[in-house]
């Protein structure tokens, strides 16, 4: 056993030394050819000092949902801006492009790893908008790759966004960047927004699906195919319940078409009504003023009679003895008043007629009022067929374009299924691990798995914190130092597991940042933080738990030094001292605990 494990640290040096120029010359060469749509996200795979549950994740995108969803149709925040925080950044007003939800990580919040981030968002997804978890966990795997891909790519959301959008983004912070470190407080990812009571498309799903999100997706080891299934599923799905929206309204169109032709009947009758009302009423306008005119000429023969009556009267008075004036002066007389009794015959009749063609007019202008009344109600019936025409046309679009990028992505996942089963047929037979630096001092380092015959990388480990630059192989897992003091993050001894290369189990007890890793006869020696300033050797078994502990202080940076008299390390107050290596007491004298 003991000599398995120090042949296999031999390897990881020798394969470090010897092939890492050549395997970061590769990396490099891959990372250009595909610039700016190869999103690896740095997370903090290390031990923490504090565990959350997935639930108590979670619970922080859920609670920010209560806001949004009591009123989806307006602006509105919610969360602490310091730490989780979102911007409902909605126009109902401008519909022509997109809106979107915003989620902030502020300055304090110490999210450090990508699968957290996406689990808080998933659950503010599926509060809010009723999102099943499945859904709401895939659409917020591509939502975290979208703001990755277009991080700090303002012309691409001020192309794409409504302006109260933008408005509401800061340079420098939009999107998100690939190393968790420089995550709060320069974090804003956008996330569009297609229709906010759309149900399962209430977010843009082709737009955080792009050529560029997938051509990312497709750049990592699995080529993300899962989840790209998971995508094509929800488009699927989409494009169905917009067919049957399309259907909805193409049958609401029929129905409002229906509608609008009886309108248009009745906007012809109407019409008809009212040209021949306004016919008749100028017919007996014209009549009105002809009997007007024929009772004027009356009253005039009428008056000039009288005149001439008039005339006579006055004859006959001048003229008493003349019976011939006298006569005259009767007959005229006479005559003034049948003209007299006549024109005001006229007059009667052409009063009537003027009656009459009022009364047509009138009649005319209600059928006139009628003919517009029917003619609005005809407009609107009109608009209400070219809206539901239009709906349904815009469902039946969206229905076809949700299917067409459906069939399209399928045709890719499964060349791209074809492609990784040719790989692995020949990759396994030349797989070996070894160790890159992550850094320039080389205090940090990752697994990596690795084509020997191509050089190609073939995985890397997401736990880019081992220190010391010292891995063990011990049956399905590898043994390390991991972790970092930034943030949430602690040190401790750690599992990792060689199919995944994640941690699989962390010790219980945080190490010294400076502490080496040794392993004799099956367990494992490192320095352990049992104080502000306080650090003793432990022992460890090979699941990470701690056997025993020196009861003497050593200085943090000690070596392990495993020799025939015992363990020698440094003691805190810098003297050399030897430990046994039975419990880890200091040897003074006798019994020295000699390692066998």
């Amino acid at each position: 056993m003991k000599k398995n494990r120090k042949v296999l640290c031999a390897a990881f040096a020798s394969l470090f030394a010897i092939s890492s120029a050549f395997a970061l010359e590769v990396n490099r060469a891959e990372l250009e050819s595909t610039k700016g749509s190869n999103i690896v996200f740095q997370n903090y795979s290390g031990p923490h000092t504090i565990i959350n549950t997935v639930d108590q994740i979670r619970r922080i995108g859920s609670d920010l949902a209560p806001t949004i969803a009591s009123d989806p149709d307006n602006f509105a925040t919610a969360g602490n801006p310091n730490r989780y925080y979102v911007i409902h950044a909605v126009d109902p007003k401008s519909p022509e492009k997109l809106d979107a939800d915003i989620l902030v990580i502020g300055e304090n919040a110490t999210v450090d790893h990508v699968k957290n981030l996406r689990r808080i968002i998933s659950a503010y997804l599926e509060a809010a908008y009723k999102y099943s978890r499945s859904d709401a966990d895939t659409i917020a795997t591509f939502a975290t790759v979208y703001n990755a891909v277009y991080r700090n790519n303002l012309d691409n959301f001020t192309a794409k966004y409504n302006k109260i959008v933008t408005d509401n983004l800061t340079s420098g912070k939009i999107g998100i960047d690939t190393n968790y470190q420089e995550w709060p407080g320069k974090t804003q990812i956008v996330i569009p927004l297609f229709d906010v009571r759309g149900g399962l498309s209430t977010v843009d799903t082709s737009a955080i699906s792009d050529k560029q999100v997938i051509k990312s997706l497709q750049n990592e080891e699995d080529k993300g195919i899962e989840e790209r299934k998971k995508m094509v599923d929800i488009k699927e799905r989409e494009a169905d319940n917009a067919t049957e929206d399309a259907q909805n309204a193409q049958k609401k169109a029929q129905d409002e078409g229906q509608k609008l032709k009886e309108e248009q009947n009745k906007s012809t009758e109407a019409n008809k009504e009212a040209t021949e009302a306004k016919k008749e009423a100028n017919a007996a306008e014209k009549d009105a003023k002809n009997a007007q005119k024929d009772a004027d000429n009356a009253k005039k023969q009428a008056d000039n009679a009288q005149k001439e009556a008039e005339k006579a009267k006055q004859q006959a008075e001048a003229n008493p003895n003349d019976p011939k004036a006298q006569e005259n002066a009767k007959q005229k007389q006479e005559e003034a008043d049948k003209k007299k009794a006549a024109a005001e015959e006229k007059q009667n009749e052409a009063d009537k007629k003027q009656s009459v063609a009022e009364e047509k007019q009138n009649e005319a202008k209600e059928k006139q009022a009628k003919a517009e009344e029917q003619a609005a109600k005809t407009e609107e019936q009109k608009s209400k067929t070219e809206e539901a025409q239009k709906e349904s046309a815009k469902a039946q679009e969206q229905a076809d374009k949700k299917r067409n990028e459906a069939q399209s992505e399928r045709a890719a996942i499964a060349e791209d299924q074809q492609s990784l089963i040719r790989a692995e047929e020949v990759a396994d037979e030349n797989v070996l691990f070894g160790l890159k630096s992550i850094d320039d001092l080389g205090a940090m380092s990752a697994i990596v798995k690795m084509n020997s015959a191509t050089g190609k990388l073939v995985k890397e480990s997401p736990v880019s914190v081992i220190r010391s630059r010292t891995v063990y192989e011990d049956g399905n897992n590898f043994v390390a130092i991991a972790g970092t003091n930034f943030g949430n993050g602690a040190i401790k001894l750690v599992l990792i597991d060689k199919e995944n290369l994640e941690i699989a189990k962390e010790s219980n007890e945080v190490l010294s940042e400076t502490s080496v890793l040794v392993e004799y006869d099956g367990s494992y020696y490192a320095v352990v933080k049992t104080g502000a300033t306080n650090f003793v050797i432990g022992k460890f078994n090979n699941n990470a738990d701690l056997l025993i502990q020196s009861p003497v202080a050593v200085k943090p940076a000690t070596p392990i030094t495993i020799t025939a008299k015992g363990i020698l390390v440094t003691s805190s107050d810098g003297l050399p001292i030897l430990l046994n290596i039975k419990d880890l007491t200091e040897i003074k004298g006798g019994n020295s605990g000699d390692a066998k």
